[in-house]
């Protein structure tokens, strides 16, 4: 379509794609189920007691009123927005009151704060969202927003009345300070990210009033809007507070560099960054349902008190959130978790313990602890996935890993109902990187294809690789002669897939077939430091994107960002528009041209009949091998713990367990 002429004036006359004011949004719904291990609570002990029924609770917490009482804090009314965000609890209106206790694997675990305490992004995915098309968004931090007819312009509108948690207003001119002066500032953002760029140029910013900005892009950025419910793009214009940042800002502050030095910063950009680290820094206003006031790096817990600003209430007009304080227990040792969780020392968890292996231990404690399982949707689509890099900067280790025939060899060596026994607890089936069976995209051919265990097969593409020759102790050779030999490097934290039994068993698969592989595993941030240098042979990963819908993140069906681990310099090239990285081959770049071709498209059937071509020729080029479909997810909950929906998918891009709305939950415990 042609691009629409720009309106003379700023009103917003286009059409609207969510409504503005008094919006709603539905929490969840329940699920169903019965065995030992099952999630749903009719099948559990219900341990509540009178204490459960939501007592009369007003419309803001007793310790605010309290604060309102004593001339400490402005009236509610005068704290809400204008048209504050109304949200529907998932079971019941709930009581102020209470502390949800998690932990957190480490001060460095800080994606379980992004999805608990930190999903407040411009627009927001349904709580039931099973896709990520325009359809499953609903207002955030923004109101509502307007597209034009070929996705080249976008109107973002803002409650009137919004504030700060330190009570300052919320306004366009936040938006247009974080675009304008961090986002696009190239000291502090030397590469714009891909999602406000197109492949002809940057988008730009311009204010239309004090409660709307306009977006607009050289070419269509059909997605734009659904990577603004990401936790990785959606907070990206509403956590830089301008009248808090600018002052650490050198094009608003002359003596920033000299402020910088007087605390000990190396520079004012060092400075800026670490004002405006969410977790580690307690001054900074937030627009989230809880502010810090322990950080990160001080002590053994983190922990968070609500913001007596914030801007969604329930249907009785009652301010959120409903719970007083969110303290998380900073734990080294996931086993220690596993222990506090069987004690019944966490009141929801959905990270770290839930692995299939631990559900056993968990569900015998359950009565003891006080707590109940919950489903997830696992959107996960596949436990294990190795990733040679056919991108080696070593040009004979690049050429074996290239050799298709090589790759399947291996896939077919691999015994993956052995694995899916030992690793697993039966749970799963043998499966490639591929979207999952319930997903609209899913292909069964790309799902299925290499992965029957077969040796004789394994060997005879092997030899097909034209790797016939051994050595003396019965390794293949290589085309210059030396043995096959490389590493497969893992991360220590294997988010309960087991990595590490898992990738000594295919070891010993491969070594069946005349391939000499060793295991080495480290901290996750020496892999990735290492990953994004291009210095490992192979990495195992989870397949944690593209199970039910690829069209934001197609990481394992081609070569999209710096998470495709087998080819970070194809995908590099691809997110630069050829400026840096290495140009991939043209089967390669021609699927890269298809999605593009989707991400430009604003008909969602024309998006889906693109994106199915993608995954494609994802299946001709068997980039990765997966090991196995991980079945349906779970959390625990105490039994006192409440409006915890069971709908909730686990996907990298629906952050969980924050499309939820951890705001309306409660507890009873006192």
């Amino acid at each position: 379509m042609g691009r629409q002429k720009k309106p003379e004036t700023d009103a917003l006359s286009r059409r609207r794609l969510l409504g503005v004011g008094g919006v709603s949004i539905l929490a969840g719904m329940t699920a169903t189920g019965c065995s030992l291990l099952s999630t749903d609570p009719s099948t559990q002990r219900q341990r509540s007691g009178p204490g459960d029924a939501a007592t009369a609770k007003g419309k803001e917490a007793p310790e605010l009123a309290a604060r309102v009482k004593s001339g400490d804090l402005p009236p509610v009314n005068e704290r809400l927005p204008t048209k504050p965000l109304v949200v529907h609890p998932a079971e019941r209106a709930g009581s102020y009151g209470g502390t949800w206790r998690a932990a957190m694997l480490g001060p460095s675990d800080t994606s379980w704060l992004d999805r608990t305490l930190g999903y407040d992004p411009l627009l927001r995915w349904r709580t039931d969202a099973r896709s990520f098309g325009r359809d499953q968004l609903l207002p955030g931090v923004a109101e509502s927003f307007e597209v034009n007819a070929d996705a080249t312009e976008y109107v973002f509108r803002f409650r009137e009345g919004t504030r700060w948690s330190d009570g300052e207003p919320f306004t366009a001119d936040d938006v247009l300070f974080a675009f304008n002066d961090i986002l696009r500032n190239e000291e502090l953002s030397p590469v714009l990210a891909a999602a406000y760029t197109t492949g002809e140029g940057s988008g730009t910013m311009a204010k239309v009033d004090d409660y709307a900005v306009r977006l607009t892009f050289p070419s269509p950025n059909a997605l734009f809007a659904q990577r603004m419910a990401t936790k990785a793009y959606g907070l990206d214009l509403v956590v830089h507070p301008k009248h808090y940042l600018s002052k650490f800002h050198a094009d608003f502050a002359d003596n920033a560099d000299d402020l910088a030095k007087a605390e000990k910063f190396d520079d004012w950009r060092q400075m800026f960054d670490a004002k405006r680290d969410v977790w580690a820094n307690p001054e900074l206003p937030t627009l989230h349902a809880w502010m810090v006031t322990q950080p990160i790096g001080k002590g053994t817990q983190f922990v968070a008190k609500r913001n007596p600003y914030y801007w969604k209430v329930d249907p009785d007009g009652s301010q959120l959130p409903y719970i007083d304080s969110f303290v998380n227990e900073l734990i080294s040792d996931p086993e220690v978790m596993l222990l506090k969780a069987t004690n019944g020392e966490f009141d929801m968890q959905t990270r770290t313990i839930n692995s299939l292996r631990n559900k056993p231990v968990l569900a015998r404690s359950r009565d003891k602890g006080g707590y109940e399982f919950f489903d997830m949707v696992n959107a996960n689509m596949n436990t294990a996935i190795f990733s040679l890099n056919l991108c080696h900067k070593d040009p004979v280790k690049r050429a074996i890993f290239r050799n298709k025939d090589f790759r399947i060899g291996l896939s077919h060596a691999i015994n993956r109902p052995e694995i899916i026994v030992a690793a697993y607890q039966r749970q799963g089936k043998p499966y490639q990187a591929a979207p999952r069976p319930e997903s609209d995209f899913y292909d069964e051919v790309l799902a299925t294809q290499y992965t029957a265990y077969d040796v004789d097969l394994a060997n005879r593409h092997l030899d097909q690789a034209g790797y016939t020759q051994r050595d003396a102790d019965g390794v293949r050779l290589g085309p210059t002669g030396q043995p096959i030999r490389f590493t497969v490097e893992i991360a220590t934290r294997d988010y309960g897939f087991a990595w590490a039994a898992v990738a000594d068993m295919v070891r010993g698969y491969w070594r069946e077939v005349g391939i000499e592989a060793s295991v080495r595993s480290e901290d996750a941030s020496l892999l990735y430091e290492r990953k994004d240098a291009n210095l490992c042979d192979a990495v195992v990963w989870q397949g944690d994107v593209g199970g039910m819908d690829p069209r934001l993140e197609p990481r394992y069906y081609m070569p999209y960002r710096d998470e495709s681990n087998f080819a970070i310099p194809w995908a590099a090239w691809y997110q630069s528009h050829g400026e840096v990285g290495e140009q991939p081959p043209p089967a390669v770049r021609e699927q890269m041209r298809l999605y593009d071709q989707m991400a430009a498209a604003g008909d969602p059937a024309e998006q889906d009949r693109l994106l199915r071509q993608v995954i494609t020729m994802a299946r001709e080029q068997f980039y990765v091998i997966g090991i196995s479909l991980p079945p349906k997810g779970y959390g625990i909950k105490r039994t006192d713990f409440h409006n915890v929906p069971t709908t909730m998918m686990i996907e990298s891009d629906y952050p969980e367990p924050g499309p939820s709305n951890p705001e309306q939950y409660f507890t009873t415990r006192r």
